[in-house]
């Protein structure tokens, strides 16, 4: 079993959690108005888990707000642009795709 204590690491802006497992398990850390280029994770799904914050997240045409709590998941073969509304932290798990 591999653990980790979440509020204590610093992902500046990312980080991966656990190395060398799947499915890959990210903490993603933004200041306000910050964020991430537009980009793809081909070949996977993606749960994206708000803990902190507010965040507006851009996932092929839609686009959607979610705050502290929020779970969001979707194809990562779209492209993916997370913007930072306040301070912000969020948990993501890619896993490949069951097909």
């Amino acid at each position: 079993m591999k653990t980790a204590n979440v509020s204590a690491l610093d992902a500046s802006p990312l980080e991966r959690i656990f190395d060398n497992v799947e499915p890959h398990t990210n903490l993603l850390e933004l200041p306000a108005g910050e964020g991430v280029s537009e980009h793809e994770h081909p070949d996977r799904s993606i749960v994206f888990y708000v803990l902190e914050g507010e965040i507006r997240l851009r996932v092929g045409d839609e686009t959607e707000t979610l705050h502290a709590g929020a779970i969001a998941q979707f194809d990562g073969n779209q492209s993916i642009a997370p913007k930072a509304e306040t301070d912000s932290r969020a948990l993501l798990i890619l896993s490949p795709d069951a097909d």
